[in-house]
């Protein structure tokens, strides 16, 4: 059987493990990063390393994360930072920080202090461990996460594994890791959960929402977007009235709208659009064939 990028040998023979080490420490309480704890988490073998141990490693030379957080358009870059040739773990707290920066923050009422995220932590931390674990590390090329006001997008440079349909893909049917020792480790940290629920669980962390979350699958790339949550009273009457057709999970086109709303099919039209472009609902198909779903 052939082997897996990360299972096969680097020819790197000295590498340093500062932040694996203590990433082991805290959550698996290792008072030391052995080289028989290394060949436990199949980093390390007679043959020597492999490259997952460099891509754990505190420095290697492999793409990483860039992130960029945009303003009112993408010309209007704010703030940009690049995790690379570093340890995936450093990598995965570099971004997270980043998302807590410009999401989360605490709102005071009384002497009660309430965290609010703008996004789901959950649905961030694992659309990012998603990317870091599946991605195509043989592909010279960056995570790219973009952060706007009303939404996170992440692209993964890889299409799915061989032999995983998108269907499979986005119902969590079927869970095809592209680099197992690495998606193996990352559940031992509990960055993931059971293999092949990341999906599942970003869905879910928008299960009583308005807006939902969005997945394109490309042959060379995965793209998530993680809308900001809306309170329904942003919504006008009408939206409403069109989302609430969609609480048992149909695909509706607009004719079928049209019936069920009592709304024009002009205005119909416009309202989509609106709430397609404000990633509350998405369109599927093309013509004739589009339908629509939350």
């Amino acid at each position: 059987m052939e082997k897996t990028f990360d299972e096969q040998l680097t020819s790197t023979k000295e590498l340093q493990f500062t932040a694996l080490e203590k990433e082991l420490q805290d959550k698996l309480g290792i008072k030391k990063l052995t080289p028989d704890i290394l060949k436990t988490l199949e980093l390390l073998s007679p043959a020597g390393y492999n490259h997952a141990a460099e891509l754990l490693a505190d420095e290697n030379d492999f793409s990483g994360v860039d992130l960029v957080r945009f303003g009112k358009s993408i010309d209007e870059i704010m703030e940009r930072k690049t995790f690379r040739q570093r340890s995936l773990l450093l990598q995965f707290r570099g971004a997270l920080k980043q998302y807590r920066k410009y999401y989360e923050y605490e709102q005071i009422s009384g002497t009660t202090r309430k965290k609010v995220q703008l996004i789901p932590e959950v649905a961030f931390r694992e659309a990012l461990a998603n990317a870091l674990v599946h991605r195509a590390w043989d592909v010279s090329a960056n995570i790219l996460i973009s952060m706007y006001a009303d939404r996170i997008e992440l692209r993964s440079p890889g299409g799915l594994p061989f032999g995983v349909t998108k269907d499979e893909y986005l119902r969590g049917y079927i869970s095809v890791p592209r680099n197992p020792i690495i998606a193996n480790l990352f559940f031992r940290l509990k960055y993931i959960e059971i293999f092949g629920t990341g999906i599942l669980r970003i869905k879910n962390a928008y299960v009583d929402e308005f807006v939902q979350p969005s997945f394109q699958v490309l042959p060379n790339a995965v793209m998530i977007t993680l809308p900001v949550l809306h309170a329904k009273t942003e919504l006008s009457k009408d939206e409403l009235l069109v989302l609430e057709q969609f609480e048992t999970g149909e695909l509706l086109s607009k004719r079928e709208l049209v019936t069920l709303t009592g709304l024009s099919s002009s205005k119909l039209s416009r309202l989509l659009a609106k709430l397609v472009s404000d990633h509350r609902l998405t369109r599927i198909g093309a013509g004739r064939a589009t339908k629509y779903q939350r």
